[in-house]
């Protein structure tokens, strides 16, 4: 923004000030006095506030002028409105190469063969090899302790990392309908219904009637994948107490009955049930302060003397070489996650020596010793990646083929009782729209536009995926018009404008960051993130 010279005016900053939600009452600015109150009782010095709201006066600016060329076209707001409200419903399986066997084994002559015709493939990289100095948490609890006074006061001021949140459970029975069956199917509802309040399994119903992708699970949709179910299903939901059974609920295209399974409130776990999970805790922040004390001393005197392994050994620790690695090779006893093999590859000249590394285990020191640089692999180094990769591409032609012959016969039989047949798996889905995660395969545009362009009950040609060999057959699909779109046009531009704006914006910091020459401390990071998740993996 000062590069630009773009500035927020008295009037600007009075403006934004005069319209912020908490200086509003009854449609009005609250006067300067209110004002003045509402910053005093939350500590916030009026020129401290005032500048911020300048800064946002700027940025604000500053982001209009960057996005004000982006510009939407009649046409794009049209395949957005389809990718946003079209659906499919479809059936597909998927035949994955690595369940077809491969009992001959390929001899020397076809693997060179298959070698020389893909010889760029196989390169060997730069490895590089050190000397390092770590020192495990595990070995350095035994020398730290931690009192009751520590643990109580950890207690008090972290009761937030302790509260188990509200958890509902849900179970689900999905009966879609159209306009020749809606009748049929609301009876059908009606008698589940009246099944299930007389006393009748709710899984076993659902395993029987419903149509949706839970059904095989007894309709449970868990814990947490039930809130992205219809809003009019989620606040039904909310208002049903444990064991309790919804009426019938017709939402787009279909009834539904709900039940919550399980159903607890939020508390706070008393510090007898966490006693030993903060005890950990603190033996690990310790351990990794001890840790990071003795590194530092040892570093320190490794800089000094330009050699970690001759410092390490006056000073009592013990040092280890690493052998030739690759980028983010792991140490599997020492260093699993990669951190030290990852940070080989980042000192710029032989015989530098890293800052302490935070990893899982431990913290450690390593030295950058040889280089070896990246070469062509011979034949014998990268055979037994060739093999691999040549049985790969034979099992994909097997694959290739066997589903063609699945797809011969579907004409006459069902995809289900095909895939059975041959080792395929099956799967419906009822509503699929445009990039939407399929089980199985993912997102995938090939899928996609097989789904919404082909004849419906027409099965596709094999499609190659990630997963396998797809064939998919769209059975309905739900259709928009621009009639429909002409009535909601303004704000699905609007939509779509904010959309394309966001990722030029996007684009533009990444390229800002690069320029600014921002760097991310990956090392810091990394130490925060382990830290965390060794927290969770505790409480577990």
């Amino acid at each position: 923004a000062e590069e630009l010279g773009i500035q927020a005016s008295p009037e600007e900053v009075k403006n934004k000030i005069i319209n912020h939600p908490a200086f509003q009452k009854d449609g009005q600015f609250v006067g300067f006095t209110e004002y003045k109150r509402i910053l005093d009782w939350n500590r916030i010095p009026i020129a401290t506030f005032e500048d911020s709201i300048r800064r946002e006066v700027i940025i604000e600016k500053t982001i209009r002028w960057l996005t004000a060329g982006v510009a939407v076209t009649p046409e794009e707001v049209w395949e957005n409105y389809k990718k946003r409200n079209e659906s499919v419903e479809m059936e597909y399986v998927v035949l994955d190469p690595e369940k077809i066997e491969i009992k001959e084994v390929p001899s020397v002559e076809e693997l060179k063969k298959y070698y020389e015709q893909h010889q760029d493939k196989y390169q060997l990289p730069e490895r590089r090899s050190g000397i390092y100095v770590f020192l495990a948490s595990e070995e350095l609890k035994k020398e730290v302790k931690v009192d009751e006074e520590e643990i109580n006061k950890f207690y008090k001021e972290n009761q937030d990392q302790f509260r188990e949140p509200a958890q509902i459970r849900v179970s689900r029975l999905y009966l879609p309908y159209n306009e020749k069956n809606r009748d049929q199917v609301l009876s059908q509802a009606q008698e589940i219904l009246e099944q299930l309040k007389s006393g009748q399994d709710f899984a076993t119903l659902a395993r029987q009637y419903s149509k949706d992708d839970k059904a095989s699970a007894g309709g449970d949709w868990g814990l947490y994948e039930w809130e992205k179910l219809a809003e009019k299903e989620k606040s039904v939901i909310k208002e049903l107490h444990q064991g309790e059974l919804s009426d019938i609920i017709e939402i787009d295209k279909a009834f539904v009955l709900l039940k919550v399974t399980e159903k607890q409130e939020e508390r706070l776990k008393s510090l007898e049930e966490v006693r030993a999970q903060i005890r950990s805790t603190l033996s690990e922040q310790k351990a990794r302060e001890l840790a990071h004390k003795r590194l530092t001393k040892l570093l320190r005197a490794a800089r000094r003397e330009k050699d970690l392994k001759s410092a390490a050994q006056k000073l009592g620790f013990t040092s280890q070489e690493t052998g030739f690695l690759k980028a983010g090779q792991p140490l599997p006893e020492v260093d699993p996650s990669g951190v030290l093999s990852q940070k080989l590859f980042e000192l710029e000249k032989i015989g530098a020596i890293s800052d302490p590394l935070f990893s899982f285990k431990g913290e450690g020191i390593i030295q950058l010793k040889k280089i070896e640089e990246a070469r062509p692999a011979t034949f014998e180094e990268a055979r037994a990646e060739v093999q691999r990769d040549y049985l790969e591409e034979k099992r994909k032609e097997k694959a290739r083929l066997k589903i063609l012959q699945l797809r011969q016969k579907a004409t006459q039989n069902s995809l289900e009782a095909l895939a059975k047949q041959y080792g395929a798996q099956y799967n419906k889905v009822n509503e699929h729209k445009r990039e939407e995660y399929l089980g199985i395969i993912g997102e995938n545009e090939k899928v996609d536009k097989a789904a919404f362009t082909l004849p419906l009950k027409e099965i596709s040609q094999p499609i190659f995926t990630e997963k396998g060999w797809v064939l998919v057959k769209p059975i309905s699909r739900k259709e928009v018009s621009r009639e429909e779109l002409a009535k909601v046009e303004k704000e699905e531009r609007a939509k779509l404008l904010q959309e394309k704006q966001n990722k030029i914006l996007i684009s533009f910091l990444a390229k800002l960051r690069e320029r600014k020459k921002v760097k991310i401390n990956y090392n810091l990071f990394n130490q925060i993130n382990d830290d965390i998740l060794s927290r969770f993996q505790k409480q577990s």
